[in-house]
C-alpha cells in the first residue's frame, strides 16, 4: 500500500510549488490555511513554538487537504528526525546546514539501514498507519524528501558540495540568516544579499536539485521562480494576521505606523 510523496514527485518533475509558512503554532489556523489552495505548507519547528506533539496535530489538521506539509525541525538531531518521520512527516526542512558532511549526516538520519541510521519503530507509528502499511519499511527511504537550509556565507561557499550529496532533494536559501551572515542583518533586500541568492538559486538548479526560499515580496517571488526556484513560500501566517488586523485598526484611527512597519519587516 505505497503512499508516494507528492511534494517530492513534483520537485522531481521540476514543477514550481508555491507555499505558505505556518508560524502560529495552531492546528486550527493551519487547517484554515490548508483550504487556501497553496501547494505546500511549512510547519515551523525552528522559530515557532512547536514541539513533536503540536507538529503531529498540524499534520493531522492539514491531512484532508491537497496542500503538502513540510516540517522544519529545530535542528538536525537524528533522534528528533526519527520522531518527526514516525509521526508522518514525509518532507523535512533542516536549518543551518553549512557543509557536505552535515548534509550527508542528515541523509543518513532520514534513511533506514543499510542506507542510513534511522531507528526502526514504524510498526507502532502513525507513518505506517500503525502497521497497516505493510510495505512501509521497503518504500520509506524513497518516500522521504530532505531539504536543507543554506543560510550563511560558509554554506554558500560549500553550496556545490552540499548539492552533490546524494539524498538531498533540495536546498532552501534562508534570506534572514544569510543577510545577517553577510553583514546586512535585517536587510534581506540588500543588493549584495539578493545577488548572492540569485547565484545560489542558479547553482542549486544547475546541480539538478530543487532550489527554494521565502519572501513576502510577490515580485521577488516571481523573480526567484523565473530563475528556476522550485519551491517558494510567499507569506507567513503570523505576518498576514498582523498586517491585516493592524490595517483594519488603522481604518478607525487605532494602532500605529510603527506597528505596521514591524509587521512588514517580520515577513522575512
Amino acid at each position: 500500500m505505497s503512499m508516494p510523496n507528492p511534494f517530492k514527485a513534483a520537485l522531481a518533475r521540476r514543477e514550481p510549488q508555491i507555499g505558505l509558512w505556518l508560524s502560529m503554532a495552531q492546528p486550527y489556523s493551519a487547517e484554515i490555511c490548508a483550504t487556501a489552495g497553496f501547494q505546500w505548507l511549512l510547519i515551523d519547528g525552528e522559530h515557532a513554538p512547536n514541539d513533536v506533539r503540536s507538529t503531529l496535530a498540524h499534520l493531522q489538521a492539514v491531512a484532508p487537504y491537497p496542500a503538502q506539509p513540510v516540517v522544519r525541525a529545530v535542528n538536525g538531531d537524528p533522534a528528533l528526525i526519527k520522531q518527526l518521520l514516525d509521526i508522518g512527516a514525509q518532507t523535512l526542512l533542516v536549518p543551518m546546514v553549512e557543509t557536505a558532511e552535515q548534509a550527508a549526516a542528515l541523509v543518513a538520519a532520514t534513511r533506514y539501514p543499510p542506507q542510513g541510521i534511522r531507528g526502526v519503530g514504524a510498526g507502532v507509528a502513525r507513518v505506517s498507519r500503525w502497521g497497516a502499511r505493510r510495505d512501509y519499511l521497503e518504500v520509506a527511504n524513497d518516500e522521504t524528501c530532505l531539504l536543507v537550509q543554506a543560510e550563511t556565507v560558509t554554506a554558500l561557499d560549500n553550496l556545490a558540495a552540499i548539492c552533490a550529496v546524494d539524498g538531498v532533494d533540495g536546498v532552501f536559501i534562508g534570506p534572514a540568516d544569510l543577510s545577517a551572515s553577510m553583514g546586512h542583518r535585517g536587510r534581506p533586500g540588500h543588493p549584495d544579499v539578493q545577488a548572492a541568492i540569485d547565484r545560489a538559486i542558479r547553482t542549486i538548479t544547475d546541480s539538478g536539485k530543487a532550489a527554494g526560499t521565502l519572501t513576502s515580496d510577490l515580485a521577488l517571488a516571481r523573480r526567484y521562480l523565473e530563475l528556476g526556484a522550485r519551491f517558494v513560500a510567499v507569506g507567513i501566517d503570523v505576518t498576514i494576521l498582523a498586517q491585516a488586523s493592524r490595517k483594519l485598526a488603522a481604518e478607525f484611527g487605532l494602532g500605529s505606523e510603527a506597528g505596521m512597519a514591524a509587521a512588514g519587516a517580520s515577513a522575512y
